[in-house]
């Protein structure tokens, strides 16, 4: 295969996402008053995005000059490309949503239920199509310079560049996001006992925001790495086994994959008037089918390759669906009835019923994780596990348009609200809400069984670049300092986590102290008669989120050195394997928590168990919020915390010792 068709190919995915941007663009944005929403939400989200992207510019230069002082040039600037294109991907995505929810208002309005579906899914596709094509671009282009001049290694470093932009993009977005949504719940339903996107709440905007740079750039920067960083562990691999047709299958496959997520899109398209629900699902389901088919006469044209790989891409891509479904059954069937139910008893109950739910929810996708490397490692060794990770990823443009189709619509619901748009429209905008719940938390349950594979994936590699260096390299589970190596992993998740945790409780206290305060002091303002002053929410989401995003940034980058340069490459490895079963186990439960507890208040606000207003239903709110930060700030963060310090130990791999 020629080495310039995966970038070629990336540049026609993001022709088609131009083209997708331009159909969403058709739209009316309706009239003035949703219009002047709108401006606000999309300006919002804009000057987070650039204000995020100056301190994040600071961190990349630091962390470039140290990649070249200690690999050399071609290292630093994949890490500027790498960087550059996680950050390119976030912000179109997140500027195309933020256009697109205003656009999904209006037409829910003016044109129903169908037309809302089909502009807020254009609204997704456009991030997913930025994120499969900006790969194949940076990685793509990369591979057709570096490769022949034998620069292999160098690739790795468009992997750390792209890990360490999502980390700080997931982490702040997730701060922001949280801290409004929490600060608005808690004072406008729970207090002063106001609907959910009150245009009297302060924060209601800064919470539109936020899921538009916590759940829209933050998400599309997440799965970005993930996916460039399972093609860049499967090249390392293939690398070392000396085989010039193993390295370029998983482009390869990435570009097939980007056809396949194309032709999903359209599938969504042309059902999308007769069933939402099953029209996202037979696009999320088809195309990894059509995908499987090309990747079976793609690996047939490299002979280089044994057709068991084939079985490998099958085993990733069957694994990611099952992962999502099950993720869709913890967060959308019976046990969400259950948690609804416990709230007739207190929020005690809610908090006990919510985290049994997400305990038990890491059982399954575990186990289909362990199935995947026992299957691909029998079939192909180590690249096996590299290949199903591609084969899992590959469709990422149909599986991220899905996710961030759920974003646009939950920020509809809130503008229609806002405006006072009436029943009709909220009751279409909460059905495409509903909807986007259920696939938001399909897409996080994706996100985390790839972000596992693929750090699996880059450990391999690590082990045999390392190996490739000092033939007398292992990882034993009676050697000391491999066990010390692991119990370090094992404890970075749970400070991460931590820190997370408390930065969006930090940023909550403030935010709920200005609201309490504005509806105190701003006369009118709870008769409807005022204006509520929601710059100065976005105000302190936005410093909460810069502040905090630092510090775990830092562990994640600074911690492979430190134990690597310090301990050595066993105990490096070490922490690598313990990092890496901490980070998948809790981001499982943290994220299948908090959807379960976000969707057993939507079952109770439907009218189950007395409803809006009720008991119950305070009981469950409080379940929300603490499900808020699990699911969107600590539990995403877990994802690429494991790949970036996995990524960051493949770089400086040749440089240590044992």
């Amino acid at each position: 295969m020629n080495t310039l068709i995966p970038p070629v190919l990336g540049i026609v995915g993001l022709i088609a996402a131009f083209v997708v941007y331009l159909l969403v663009m058709q739209y009316p944005d309706g009239e003035k008053k949703v219009k002047k929403i709108g401006d606000q939400i999309h300006s919002g989200a804009l000057a987070f995005m650039k204000t995020e992207y100056k301190y994040l510019l600071i961190f990349i230069v630091i962390l470039v000059g140290l990649v070249w002082l200690g690999l050399g040039m071609y290292s630093a600037i994949a890490v500027i490309v790498g960087a550059a294109c996680s950050s390119l991907a976030g912000f179109i995505g997140m500027y195309a949503a933020t256009k697109a929810n205003v656009r999904t208002a209006t037409a829910a309005k003016k044109e129903g239920a169908a037309a809302a579906l089909s502009v807020s899914f254009y609204g997704g596709s456009v991030m997913g199509l930025c994120v499969a094509s900006l790969g194949l671009i940076g990685l793509g282009a990369l591979y057709y310079f570096f490769v022949p001049a034998n620069h292999v290694h160098a690739l790795e470093g468009f992997g750390m560049g792209a890990s360490v932009v999502a980390l700080f993009s997931r982490v702040g977005g997730g701060i922001f996001t949280k801290s409004a949504d929490v600060g608005a719940d808690l004072v406008g339903k729970i207090e002063a006992g106001i609907p959910e996107d009150d245009p009297r709440n302060p924060g209601v905007i800064a919470d539109n925001v936020g899921d538009n740079v916590g759940d829209v750039a933050g998400m599309g920067s997440d799965i970005f790495e993930s996916y460039c960083g399972s093609m860049i562990a499967s090249i390392a691999i293939a690398y070392t086994l000396g085989s010039q047709d193993m390295m370029m299958l998983p482009l390869a496959l990435a570009s097939s994959g980007l056809i396949a997520s194309i032709i999903g899109i359209f599938i969504v398209k042309l059902q999308s008037a007769k069933a939402p629900a099953s029209a996202l699902r037979s696009g999320t389901l088809l195309a990894p089918v059509i995908f499987v088919a090309m990747a079976y006469f793609l690996i047939d044209t490299f002979p280089g390759v044994d057709m068991n790989v084939w079985w490998c891409v099958i085993a990733g891509a069957v694994g990611g669906v099952l992962i999502g479904l099950i993720t869709e059954y913890y967060t959308g069937g019976k046990p969400v009835e259950k948690i609804a139910e416990s709230g007739e008893t207190g929020s005690a109950t809610v908090m006990i019923s919510g985290l049994s739910v997400g305990m038990q929810s890491v059982v399954i996708p575990i186990a289909i994780l362990a199935t995947i490397i026992f299957v691909s490692t029998s079939l192909a060794d180590v690249y096996g596990v590299g290949i199903a990770a591609v084969g899992m990823l590959a469709t990422v443009g149909i599986t991220m348009a899905i996710d961030a189709y759920g974003p646009v619509a939950d920020n509809a619901g809130g503008i229609a609200e806002m405006s006072g748009m009436g029943k009709k429209v909220r009751d279409i905008t909460d059905s495409l809400d509903e909807l986007g719940n259920t696939t938001a938390a399909i897409g996080k349950g994706f996100a985390i069984g790839a972000a596992a594979l693929a750090a699996l994936a880059i450990i391999s590699a690590f082990s045999a670049v390392v190996t490739v260096n000092n033939p007398e390299f292992s990882l034993s589970l009676s050697d000391p300092i491999v066990l010390v190596g692991m119990f370090i992993g094992a404890c970075i998740p749970f400070l991460v986590s931590s820190i997370t945790m408390t930065a969006v409780g930090d940023a909550a206290f403030e935010m709920i102290n200005e609201i309490r305060r504005q509806f105190k002091e701003i006369k009118g303002l709870m008769e409807g008669k005022a204006d509520p002053d929601s710059e100065k929410c976005v105000e302190i989401a936005t410093t909460a989120a810069l502040k905090k995003m630092m510090l775990p940034g830092v562990i994640a980058v600074s911690m492979p050195a430190i134990v690597g340069f310090g301990l050595g490459a066993q105990a490096l490895g070490g922490m690598l394997a313990g990092g890496l079963l901490g980070c998948v186990s809790l981001a499982l439960m943290m994220a299948n928590a908090g959807g379960a507890w976000d969707n057993a208040k939507k079952f109770v606000e439907k009218g189950n168990f007395g409803g809006k207003g009720s008991d119950t239903h305070a009981a469950a709110v409080v379940g929300d919020t603490v499900g808020d930060p699990f699911k969107d700030t600590s539990g995403p963060s877990m994802n690429i915390l494991i790949n970036v310090m996995a990524i960051v130990s493949l770089v400086i791999a040749p440089l240590l010792s044992i």
